[in-house]
């Protein structure tokens, strides 16, 4: 019951003009910056942290929380009119939104992602918000067999996300684990497979690189195509 009064005091916190006009700046400028390829949510938040060291520490987070889920948004939008992924959620809009896009249809695909990151969002925060002690509780008595069994059903999934070749799904899946050892072990702190060299003790950055490859090379493509 406690819970729920203080959700209803946060309702109407947030409910006031100031903070609905900070919201909807945030979600604006979240949705620009999410639809650059290569920035990601959380870099974009960085890039517009700036803008909210005048405004009142309530008002600051609501606009910086509608910036990090406009910001998750915004890379449909590039996902489904160029292919071209803004982050890496947008990845899987791409499979489905680039086509409809290719047939005429982008104001169509535009609209279902919309709607459905908007409900997504919706539906996970009211299950977040009555179930968040349970989950914090249940947490708690996870350990290295439950991590691995969560892992292990991850990365089984990405065979069937694959389509008809899961055998490349299921490699990639184990040469991206592979880099992701290199460096220090966030729990222990110990060295992994850095073979001597303390560039490699800051891990890879691979996602970074990734995410300017995809970009380059749909820009070739789009450009081989044009010219043909």
């Amino acid at each position: 019951m406690e819970n729920l009064n203080l959700l209803l005091h946060g309702f109407g916190v947030a409910l006031s003009v100031e903070n609905i006009g900070a919201a909807a700046l945030g979600a604006v400028l979240g949705i620009i910056v999410g639809a650059m390829p290569g920035i990601g949510s959380l870099a974009g938040v960085a890039l517009l942290l700036p803008l909210t060291y005048k405004f009142n520490p309530t008002t600051a987070i609501i606009m910086l929380g509608a910036l990090y889920y406009s910001n998750m948004f915004g890379g449909a939008y590039s996902a489904i009119l160029i292919n071209i992924p803004g982050d890496g959620p947008a990845i899987m809009t791409s499979l489905d939104g680039y086509p409809m896009a290719q047939k005429g249809k982008p104001g169509q695909a535009l609209f279902t992602a919309n709607i459905s990151s908007f409900l997504g969002g919706l539906i996970g925060m009211i299950i977040l918000a009555f179930t968040g002690p349970l989950l914090a509780r249940l947490g708690l008595h996870f350990g290295p067999v439950e991590m691995a069994a969560l892992l292990m059903v991850a990365m089984t999934s990405i065979g069937w996300l694959m389509g008809e070749n899961p055998t490349k799904g299921v490699i990639s899946t184990m040469v991206g684990i592979l880099i992701a050892c290199i460096g220090m072990d966030a729990v222990t702190g110990n060295p992994r497979y850095h073979f001597g060299n303390t560039y490699l003790l800051e891990s890879c950055r691979e996602p970074g690189l990734l995410q300017e490859l995809l970009p380059a090379m749909q820009c070739r493509r789009n450009l081989k195509a044009r010219s043909l």
